[in-house]
Formats: C-alpha cells, sequence, structure tokens
C-alpha cells in the first residue's frame, strides 16, 4: 500500500542474543503453551481472535465483533485515501474506540480528496517522512547513556524520545548533536528498558542449539526454497535450526540494525498459511500483507506466552537493546516474553511483523517491538504462505 524501508546490510550474520538461547531446549519446551493442529476453520478463527481481543482489549463480544468488521474496512478505505492525498500523504491512524479512520496530510488541498473517500483528513506539519527525517537525524547521533531509543507518533506529529528514569541522560546535548528542531521532539520517561525475546505454523517454537525462538511466517526464498521468516537475533547465517521433525539452516540474518531473519528448510518443511492461537483454540489463515494502520488492532503469537492482542502504537522505532541498536521497528501494547521472539504479529488475516524484543511481561502488561515483514520481501524476494 505504501513504501516500506529496506533491510539494511542484507546477509550480514547476526550472533544470537538473549535469555533464552543460554538455556536446554528441554528446560524452554515444557513452560511454553501447546500449538493446536494446524486446521483452518473461519468459523473457530474468528471465535478466536475475538477472545483474545475481548481479553486483551476489555471489549464486550459485540464490541469485538464490531472492531474486526470496522478494521477490515478501514484497510480497504485507507488503500484508497492514501492514493487520493498523493505526494501529501503523512501517515493513517485508526481508532479502536470510534472506529475512525484518519489520513494525515501535509496539504490543505488534499483534505477534500482524502474526506470523500470516507476517511477523516488532519493537516500535520511534519508527518511520516517528515519525522522519519528526525528520526534518521538522531540516529546519526553518538550514544547517550540512559537513552533506550525513539519513535515516531504520528498523532502528536512528534518524535517522542525514551529515557530510563533517573538516568539524567543529556537530551539537549542529543537533539544538538542531531540538529533537530526541539519542537519536533518530546522526552518520555520510563523505568523499564527492553529487551530482545530470543529464547510451518506462525509462533511455534523452533531450537537454535541451546535456544529457542517461535516462527513468524511461512515463506518461500527468491529461489522458490521453502521456510520462514523470523527475529535475527535469534540465529546468525548458518545457524542449524530443529522444528519437530523438521530441519533448516538461517541463511539470511540481520541484527543488529535491523532484526530479520529468513529459515530455509532443508528436510521435512510442510508450509501452512496459518499462526496458532494456542488456547484460544484453532489457527488464524493468513490471506496477505496489507500493512494495519496505527492504532489498529494486532495480535502476537509466541511460544512462550501464547496468543496475545493490542493496539500498534507507532512504526520506525529505534530500540537501543543492551546487544545493540535496531532501527525501523514497529512499536505496541502487546505483551511478550523470552521465547516468543520470531513469532508472528497478524492484524485480522493480514500478516504485520516477527516480534523482536521489548519491556514487561503477560502477568502486568508491557511494550512489545516487531520488524515489519515487508522490509524482508521487498529487499530479500521473500514470499509469505497466503493461501
Amino acid at each position: 500500500m505504501r513504501p516500506s524501508p529496506v533491510i539494511s546490510a542484507v546477509g550480514t550474520g547476526a550472533l544470537a542474543f538473549g535469555l533464552a538461547l543460554s538455556m536446554a531446549p528441554g528446560a524452554l519446551a515444557a513452560p511454553g503453551p501447546v500449538p493446536q493442529n494446524p486446521v483452518a476453520d473461519d468459523t473457530v478463527a474468528a471465535a478466536g481472535m475475538m477472545d483474545a481481543l475481548k481479553r486483551d482489549l476489555d471489549l464486550t463480544p459485540f464490541e469485538a465483533e464490531s472492531l474486526l468488521e470496522a478494521q477490515e474496512t478501514a484497510f480497504e478505505v485507507d488503500a484508497e485515501a492514501t492514493e487520493a492525498a498523493g505526494a501529501a500523504y503523512a501517515g493513517s491512524l485508526f481508532d479502536t474506540d470510534t472506529h475512525e479512520l484518519t489520513v494525515l496530510v501535509t496539504d490543505t488541498a488534499a483534505v477534500e480528496a482524502v474526506e470523500a473517500t470516507g476517511a477523516e483528513a488532519t493537516v500535520v506539519s511534519y508527518g511520516t517522512e517528515g519525522l522519519a527525517e528526525v528520526v534518521e537525524d538522531l540516529n546519526e547521533a553518538s550514544v547517550q547513556e540512559g537513552v533506550l531509543g525513539w519513535y515516531p507518533d504520528v498523532e502528536s506529529d512528534t518524535v517522542v524520545i525514551e529515557v530510563l528514569e533517573g538516568s539524567g541522560a543529556d537530551i539537549d546535548g542529543l537533539i544538538a548533536e542531531a540538529g533537530v528542531e526541539a519542537s519536533a521532539v518530546q522526552v518520555v520517561e520510563t523505568d523499564q528498558a527492553p529487551q530482545v525475546y530470543a529464547d510451518i505454523i506462525g509462533g511455534v517454537a523452533y531450537y537454535i542449539g541451546g535456544g529457542r525462538c517461535s516462527v513468524g511466517f511461512s515463506a518461500t526464498n527468491s529461489a522458490g526454497q521453502p521456510g520462514f521468516v523470523t527475529a535475527g537475533h535469534c540465529g546468525s547465517v548458518g545457524s542449524a535450526v530443529t522444528i519437530g521433525n523438521g530441519r533448516g539452516t538461517f541463511e539470511r540474518s540481520v541484527f543488529p540494525g535491523n532484526d530479520a531473519a529468513f529459515v530455509r528448510g532443508t528436510s521435512n518443511f510442510t508450509l501452512r498459511n496459518l499462526v496458532s492461537r494456542y488456547s484460544s483454540g484453532g489457527t488464524q489463515a493468513v490471506t496477505g500483507t496489507t500493512q494495519a494502520p496505527i492504532g489498529s488492532a494486532v495480535c502476537r503469537s509466541g511460544s512462550t506466552t501464547g496468543w496475545h492482542c493490542g493496539t500498534i502504537q507507532a512504526r520506525n522505532q529505534t530500540v537501543r537493546y543492551p546487544q545493540g541498536t535496531v532501527n525501523g521497528l514497529t512499536r505496541t501494547n502487546v505483551c511478550a516474553e523470552p521465547g516468543d521472539s520470531g513469532g508472528s504479529f497478524i492484524s485480522g488475516s493480514q500478516a504485520q511483523g516477527v516480534t523482536s524484543g521489548g519491556s514487561g511481561n503477560c502477568r502486568t502488561g508491557g511494550t512489545t517491538y516487531y520488524q515489519e515483514v515487508m522490509p524482508m520481501v521487498n529487499s530479500w524476494g521473500v514470499r509469505i504462505r497466503t493461501s
């Protein structure tokens, strides 16, 4: 629908980091939820997603059903509105409470055309491209102790810089070195630092040596060979993978910089366009890769905590993990824990990305970031299985 960033340093080897990677597979396999049978059923799929939305977004059954219907319609309207806005397009926002789609534009002349599609229109100064320039300038600045990362908040039309509470980070120095306008940023303090969640059907476990991660989405490489996409920090190029009676190897892996990987199957890989919903029941079919607007409901599948949902909060976030800085991640309020790394993020039936890392847990809640799938599609020629 709109351009996606390119995976940088394509094919660069990545080291396998994370809490789960130092532990034995047997110790990790038992606590995780057991995947459901890979059988897609539309009725079960709808019920499973609504159950998760009711639980994680505190919705009634009617509200959950209405949200899914409104969001599906919003995806179609967003495509039309993006085209109508043309060069003035500056981002999209979906409100899960009002079900309104707002398309941001940088030129008042585009408002009428956008609203003719059924979307609301709001004029902003920076928009996604302007904020992306601020992010790039910050990415070039020196590492500041206590600064955890930054992301464009298209709703406020600013870049949010996250700082560890009480760290005394020199934000003024960072802004000055980056050469960005102070009015283009806002500073938010947090008491939790992000970590990578390192620990064929999306969300199920696979093992790399003594560690465990989760499958993102079934896919083929540019040569048509079977495999799946996952997080780059889970393994370096050449790392061996086991998943059930299947075997594979990391053919592509990038971390840090990005957090993306493609695992090529070497034996017993049967691709399914499905994502496990664990205890919510059955599987969710993957039918496309349309990017959901910010604010949309999104669900995540992972081998430690199963199936959880929330909303998309921002795109193009820079995150400074202890193991290295990753750019271009998408921020959500979906919970996750170690071992969920690489697992699927899906909105409706549209594949969004693979779990990178975050903070918090599924008992108290938290923030989780994912690597978008489209850069892997565009840069590596990977094709997500959608049928």
